[in-house]
C-alpha cells in the first residue's frame, strides 16, 4: 500500500503518512494505557479502514451487511461517544471517496439532474435543525444522530460516484440480496426456534448495546397473539421494510435474460425465503409494498413476474398459518385493530402540529408546545413535522426527479440485456420504499440510522443504473 502512495502526489502522501503516523501513536498509547480487548477492537478497526482503502468498494458492502444483520450494533466500550458499527462503516465511506479526491488520477466528480434537489434538500434540513434548536437541549447524542442523518442522505451522492460500471453495480445488488437473504434465514431461525433459545439468543446482542430482556414481538404486542419475526432487526416493521427491498431487487432476477446469479433458480431460491421471512413478521405495510413493486415491475416490462404475485395471494390466502395474516390485515383495511386506531390518532396530530408550523416544521429534538409532540407513524408527515411544508417541498421534488430521470430514460436501460433486471428490481425496491413511508416512519426517523442507509443507498443505485445506461447507450 505504502509503495502505492509513493508513487501519489505531495498532497495526497503528506495526509496519508500523517494518518499512518498519528494511527500509530495511537495504537502505542492504547496498548500501554487500555485494556487489551479495547486495544484490539481499534487496532481490529483500523486493519478494516486501511483494507477499506485499498479495496474502495469493501467500505460500501460492509455498510448494506451491517445494516442488515447487525443494524442497531454499537462497540462494546465507549470512546467520548459510543459510536454504532454503522458510524464506522459509513465514516470509511467518506474517508475512502476524499482519498480518491487526492489522486492525481482521480475520475471527474459524477452528477445528476438529482444532485441539486438532494443538497437543497440537506440545507433545508440542516436550517431546520437549527431553527428547532431552541425546542430542546441539543446534547451530544441528538448531533451525532442528525450528523448521521445528513450523511446518510448525502450517501445517495456517494453512490453515484463509487459506483460507476455495470460490474460494481452488479456486485452491489448481490450484496443487497444476499444480506437481505442471510438475515431472512436468521429470521426464520429465531422464529422456528423455542421461544426462549430466541430470546436469549437476542440477548447475547445486550453486549453490543442491544435491548436485553422480553425481546420477542407479539401482534399488537400481546404474547396471546401469534409471534412475529424480527431477526436482528429488533422490530418487525423495520425487518419486514429490509426484506421488502431485497425482495423487489430479487423479483425481475427470477426471469432475466442475465442475472446477476448465475442461476435463475438461485434467486427463485432467495425470494421464496424472503417472502416467507416477510409474512412471519406480519408487517401489512411491507408486504403490500413488495406485492405493489411486483405491479409495478410487470406493469413496466416483465409480466411474467405475475405468477409471483398470483403465488403470493394463493400462499396468504390458503396456507394455513396465514389466516391469522388474513385477518390482521382485513382489521386494518376496516380500522378495527389497535395499530391501525393508533395511527388514525397520530394522522390527526401531526396535521395540528404542522398547522402551527408550516414554514420551516419545528426541527429534530422536541417541540415547543407541551399540547403536541413529535412522532408519527408516516415518513412523510414526520418529515413535515421536522423540516417544515418547504422542506418536506424539497424532499418530494428530490425523489421525483429520480422517478422522473430513470423513468424518461428508461428504454437505455430496458434494451440492454445488462441492465434490464437490474433497473427493474431498483426502481421496484423505490416503488416500496415509497409505499412504506406513507405508513411507517424508520426511512426518515434519526432513531433508525439503519432504515435511513437502506432508502438512501437504493436511491444512489437508481440514479446509478440510470447514468450507467446512458454511457452505454
Amino acid at each position: 500500500m505504502i509503495d502505492i502512495y509513493k508513487k501519489s502526489g505531495s498532497i495526497e502522501s503528506t495526509v496519508v503518512g500523517t494518518v499512518i503516523a498519528l494511527l500509530a501513536t495511537t495504537i502505542g498509547a492504547l496498548l500501554s494505557l487500555a485494556s487489551a480487548w479495547i486495544a484490539s477492537g481499534i487496532l481490529l478497526s483500523v486493519t478494516f479502514i486501511t483494507w477499506a482503502l485499498i479495496q474502495s468498494e469493501l467500505a460500501l458492502w460492509s455498510t448494506i451487511i451491517i445494516y442488515s444483520l447487525i443494524p442497531f450494533g454499537t462497540l462494546p466500550f465507549k470512546f467520548i461517544l459510543t459510536p454504532t458499527f454503522l458510524d464506522i462503516t459509513i465514516a470509511t465511506v467518506y474517508l475512502v471517496f476524499f482519498s480518491q479526491r487526492l489522486k492525481s488520477s482521480r475520475r471527474p466528480i459524477v452528477t445528476t439532474p438529482a444532485h441539486a434537489p438532494i443538497i437543497i434538500f440537506i440545507l433545508l434540513s440542516i436550517l431546520s435543525f437549527i431553527l428547532g434548536s431552541g425546542n430542546t437541549v441539543i446534547g451530544p447524542n441528538l448531533l451525532r444522530k442528525f450528523v448521521g442523518y445528513i450523511l446518510n442522505i448525502s450517501m445517495a451522492l456517494i453512490i453515484v460516484d463509487q459506483v460507476h460500471n455495470r460490474y460494481i453495480l452488479n456486485r452491489m445488488i448481490r450484496i443487497i440480496i444476499l444480506s437481505g437473504f442471510a438475515a431472512a434465514i436468521l429470521g426464520i431461525g429465531l422464529y422456528v426456534a423455542p421461544t426462549n433459545l430466541s430470546e436469549l439468543s437476542l440477548n447475547y446482542l445486550s453486549v453490543f448495546n442491544y435491548p436485553s430482556g422480553n425481546v420477542l414481538r407479539y401482534i399488537e404486542d400481546n404474547p396471546a397473539n401469534p409471534l412475529r419475526a424480527i431477526g436482528t432487526s429488533v422490530d418487525p416493521n423495520i425487518f419486514g421494510g429490509l426484506l421488502a427491498i431485497a425482495g423487489a431487487l430479487l423479483v425481475p432476477q427470477t426471469s432475466a435474460n442475465t442475472p446477476v446469479f448465475k442461476h435463475r433458480f438461485t434467486s427463485v431460491l432467495m425470494l421464496i425465503v424472503i417472502i416467507t421471512t416477510l409474512l412471519l413478521t406480519y408487517s401489512r405495510t411491507a408486504m403490500s409494498a413488495l406485492l405493489a413493486s411486483i405491479v409495478f415491475v410487470a406493469a413496466i416490462r416483465n409480466r411474467k413476474v405475475l405468477w409471483i404475485l398470483v403465488a403470493m395471494i394463493l400462499l396468504i390466502l390458503f396456507l394455513p398459518l396465514s389466516q391469522q395474516y388474513v385477518s390482521h390485515f382485513t382489521d386494518a383495511i376496516k380500522g378495527q385493530d389497535l395499530a391501525t386506531s393508533m395511527r388514525l390518532g397520530e394522522y390527526k396530530d401531526a396535521l395540528i402540529l404542522i398547522s402551527r408550523y408550516p414554514a420551516f416544521g419545528v426541527g429534530f429534538g422536541g417541540t415547543p408546545d407541551i399540547d403536541i409532540y413529535l412522532g408519527v407513524s408516516s415518513a412523510y408527515l414526520l418529515l413535515a413535522e421536522q423540516v417544515g411544508l418547504i422542506g418536506f417541498s424539497g424532499f418530494l421534488i428530490a425523489i421525483t426527479t429520480v422517478f422522473v430521470w430513470g423513468i424518461k430514460h428508461k428504454s437505455d436501460s430496458l434494451t440492454n440485456n445488462c441492465l434490464s433486471s437490474q433497473w427493474l428490481g431498483i426502481y421496484g425496491a423505490l416503488v416500496a420504499t415509497t409505499i412504506i413511508g406513507v405508513f411507517d416512519h424508520y426511512f426518515v426517523n434519526l432513531d433508525f440510522q439503519s432504515s435511513q442507509i437502506s432508502f438512501w443507498v437504493m436511491i444512489g443505485l437508481a440514479l446509478s443504473v440510470t447514468r450507467i445506461s446512458q454511457e452505454l447507450k
